[in-house]
């Protein structure tokens, strides 16, 4: 917990002064992030490199600005005025290989989230105030040319959506060991779906669209003792009607791409997370959660396109678990480390499995280490992920050149920086 370092003699406009630069700069981070972001798959769960670290096991200690995303409930922890900036980079590689031979990897590239958390108490008002940029959901996927599932009209090329989630929240602590806190969700969206059907760029289609929705989130936090903490947070789902153009170019025959207008509806899922955390003393912090995401939504995906027709991408995609541990040692001088472990379940089904979600089950582990001043603080993590080979088998048709052994492998780092005034 931090402790308010402000003179009672600083007048009212100079203690608002620093909450309102902080302010400034989240709303310019807002708006620079939907023109540069490049999330990893569809949920983002990583978003401050200390919880990172502890494999997203923070919801019931939620003891930092990043409490907003995991459990805004926790941001009753904190004195006087916090502000915490960081960012997650990610390099990640998919692997395709199939019993006539072919073998690809997805297209290599550096993909990175940046996140800015905000959070204001004054000792004469009972509630603390917090505001959060970051990103949710987000998938940048791109095949080479050459991955024979392409010829399937079916499959995308590259699958990209940018989501970004401006969070304002409100925490209360009506009693000395419980807190509760909810707030709304301001949501953005942008998508590219790219194919090129026959396996060829004479033939290509291109739909880029964009939405706003609201939402909310909400949490509790309960302490009964020092030693032992509960923590509950939701998310509610959001529904993102995606309008924009379609670009189509069919053969050589006709060179000139054929531009409507096209739409589809993403339906974006709620979850819920549950964590407990251990602190037998002061050097140790202990914590397992277990997140449930309700992907039962995502049915499917209909492109609709006034003058080429209609798509559909079946997609029925089922509602998973991660079960997420980590823990935290502390040392002299405000040092500490940490280490976590998140088993995620596959949420895509094999009969309607894409390649443009390449899902499978994932082990994820992660280290970290960070410091504590009097005003500032940071942490930085590296974070190792793996998906044990899948086998599609049960694709018919169109899409029987997706059956084949697909793999997953990331190596991402996360830095957090933070500062209290």
């Amino acid at each position: 917990m931090h402790q308010s370092t402000h003179s009672p003699s600083v007048s009212e406009p100079t203690k608002f002064r620093p909450f309102a630069k902080l302010f400034a700069l989240t709303v310019a981070l807002a708006a620079v992030i939907p023109s540069h972001l490049f999330a990893l798959g569809i949920r983002v769960p990583d978003q401050d490199a200390y919880a990172t670290a502890r494999g997203n096991a923070f919801v019931a200690t939620a003891d930092n600005p990043s409490a907003i995303y995991y459990n805004p409930a926790g941001i009753t922890q904190l004195d006087g005025i916090n502000a915490r900036i960081g960012g997650y980079g990610i390099f990640l590689n998919d692997h395709f290989s199939n019993k006539g031979g072919a073998s690809v990897n997805t297209i290599n590239k550096l993909q990175g989230v940046p996140e800015l958390f905000v959070t204001a108490h004054w000792t004469n008002l009972p509630v603390t105030f917090g505001l959060g940029v970051y990103s949710p959901y987000g998938l940048s996927v791109d095949w080479p040319d050459n991955a024979p599932f392409l010829t399937s009209p079916n499959f995308p090329k590259k699958g990209q959506m940018e989501y970004i989630t401006i969070n304002p929240v409100v925490a209360w602590k009506p009693i000395k060991t419980l807190s509760v806190s909810a707030g709304p969700t301001f949501n953005h969206a942008e998508t590219e779906l790219r194919f090129i059907p026959f396996g060829t760029e004479v033939n290509n289609f291109r739909f880029r669209g964009r939405d706003d929705d609201l939402g909310f989130n909400a949490g509790i936090l309960w302490q009964p003792c020092k030693q032992h903490s509960f923590g509950v947070t939701y998310r509610s789902q959001t529904t993102m009607d995606l309008k924009g153009h379609a670009d189509t170019r069919i053969g050589v025959l006709f060179p000139n791409p054929i531009t409507e207008t096209a739409e589809t509806r993403f339906a974006l899922p709620q979850n819920v997370t549950f964590g407990y955390s251990y602190r037998p003393n002061k050097k140790w912090n202990f914590e397992i959660n277990a997140d449930w995401t309700d992907w039962d939504r995502l049915k499917s995906l209909t492109l609709h396109k006034t003058v080429t027709g209609n798509q559909v991408l079946a997609l029925d995609w089922q509602s998973s678990w991660m079960f997420e541990f980590g823990a935290t040692r502390n040392f002299r001088h405000g040092w500490h480390v940490s280490g976590g472990y998140i088993y995620s379940e596959n949420s895509v089904p094999s009969a309607t499995f894409n390649p443009i979600v390449p899902d499978s089950d994932r082990h994820i582990f992660s280290v970290g280490i960070g410091k504590k001043y009097k005003h500032i603080s940071w942490d930085a993590t590296y974070q190792f992920a793996y998906g044990p080979d899948r086998t599609i088998s049960d694709q018919v048709g169109f899409n029987a050149p997706a059956n084949g052994k697909y793999s997953y492998i990331s190596h991402a780092l996360a830095l957090s920086f933070g500062y209290h005034f």
